[in-house]
């Protein structure tokens, strides 16, 4: 079973003979294209297969789907860390090339802890910066707008590993913020949140320039700060829309064992 949405794109017409006029193409404004992606791992094979998506700039892009449906493995083929077994990965209309560090991307992990290293919050910030090969005065600026945009300032001189989970997971976002990327790949950013973190997050997210993909069992979350969304199982894309469309389908949820969100039950 497969649930999409889609539209066909027709020719303009010529008034005159109603022949289709030529058709000028308009400057990219794709941000993500993924073309028959494929990729296993040596010990668990197909966990992606014929992977279709193209995300414009600017778009917010949910990704739903159960554990072990191949999010976080999308998102490390994205940044390139992988490489697919099959298919093609374009960032810009530029191929993404395994292994290749490419600073218009950032991902955040589940887990800050895994992020975060450095003795402060200010140093954690500024080592993606620092290692760009940027010079300090524009390293020290980013670190400052970056905290000035996660609301982090009061934090720049604590030992991240004395926050909490929620000041963690901000400080863990301000990082990759100073690299100033164009895409954010966000791997089930409300786990272990409070509801205030989470609120803030939301807020912060909603308000971002960036092309936001976002991979979350919080659907709530993701009805919120997504505008488009697609679920994914058994290695697969079977179903894309908008988050309510999707989520709000009981049919569709339960079929590939999941709940639609208290919001949209009627």
């Amino acid at each position: 079973m497969n649930y999409s949405e889609t539209s066909p794109v027709k020719a303009p017409m010529n008034a005159q003979n109603n022949l289709p006029s030529a058709i000028v193409t308009p400057p990219s404004n794709t941000a993500i294209a993924v073309t028959n992606l494929c990729f296993s791992y040596p010990d668990k094979p197909e966990v992606l297969q014929e992977i279709h998506l193209q995300v414009d700039t600017g778009d917010r892009l949910g990704i739903i789907g159960h554990n072990g449906c191949g999010k976080t493995t999308l998102f490390l083929l994205l940044c390139g860390v992988l490489t697919p077994t099959a298919g093609t990965i374009h960032l810009f209309d530029e191929p993404v090339i395994p292994g290749k560090f490419r600073p218009e991307v950032g991902l955040l992990f589940q887990d800050p802890d895994d992020q975060l290293f450095a003795a402060s919050v200010q140093d954690d910030i500024a080592f993606a910066p620092q290692n760009m090969g940027l010079l300090t005065e524009e390293v020290e600026q980013r670190v400052e707008q970056a905290l000035t945009l996660t609301g982090m300032e009061s934090l720049a001189d604590r030992p991240p590993h004395h926050l909490s989970g929620g000041e963690k997971q901000m400080v863990a976002i301000a990082g990759l913020l100073a690299m100033r990327p164009q895409i954010m790949l966000y791997d089930e950013p409300t786990a272990n949140l409070d509801l205030r973190a989470r609120r803030r997050l939301i807020q912060f997210l909603q308000q971002s320039q960036e092309t936001l993909l976002v991979a979350s069992h919080d659907l709530e979350f993701i009805l919120e700060v997504c505008d488009r969304a697609i679920l994914m199982s058994e290695a697969r894309i079977v179903a894309t829309g908008t988050p309510a469309s999707i989520m709000g389908n009981a049919d569709l949820m339960h079929t590939y064992g999941l709940e639609v969100p208290y919001s949209l039950r009627r």
